[in-house]
């Protein structure tokens, strides 16, 4: 019996040479194991659709730093410790104004249970969430604007600005070379009579 590398069996070998392989019906021993942003990516990939929640808080200097460009890094305000079998998570977040908070806080946690075992097969066996603010969506949307987005912005009403006014001075010219030349074939008088 060969397999797919041309090779003979194992068990074949070994029993052809009058030996057998203890190790050959188990598995390749090894440690799996997962670095915190994995876990931390996981979790903020998770739980960016659930409704009532707006965002997870990274805290005073990630919130100066995400002000100042915009950003995609969901791992950021989500704190974890991974063993080799188990994961706890820490996270402070900010959620929707008159949504009922416990009932989200459950759904956040299921959610990081569900897909961080279905990814990793660790249990997650704590869920610590801080709720840091609650705001209506338009404050959220309001507070969410970034320096990137006004200067993004008062770049484009400049250029608007800058292009208006560039077609305004073509028309002056415009109107300007037709007075001229107006001016020019008035005062031309022929020579010949």
């Amino acid at each position: 019996m060969e397999n797919n590398y041309g090779n003979k069996n194992v068990n074949e070998k070994a029993a052809v040479s009058g030996q057998t392989n203890a190790n050959s019906s188990s598995e390749v021993k090894g440690d799996l194991t997962y670095e915190d942003k994995v876990i931390q990516k996981i979790v903020g990939t998770a739980i960016e659709q659930i409704d009532g929640l707006l965002t997870v808080d990274g805290g005073f200097f990630s919130n100066i730093a995400e002000k100042l460009v915009n950003t995609d890094n969901v791992t950021t305000g989500i704190e974890t410790e991974v063993g080799k079998k188990q994961v706890a998570v820490d996270m402070d977040v900010v959620i929707e104004y008159g949504r009922d908070i416990p009932k989200i806080a459950d759904r956040i946690r299921e959610v990081i249970r569900d897909e961080v075992a279905k990814m990793t097969h660790l249990d997650v066996i704590e869920v610590n969430i801080h709720v840091v603010d609650i705001k209506s969506k338009a404050e959220y949307e309001e507070d969410s604007e970034t320096v990137q987005d006004k200067v993004t912005s008062a770049a484009k009403t400049t250029g608007e600005f800058a292009s208006k006014q560039t077609d305004k001075a073509k028309g002056a010219v415009s109107r300007g070379t037709d007075k001229a030349q107006e001016k020019i074939e008035e005062n031309r008088e022929s020579r010949v009579k």
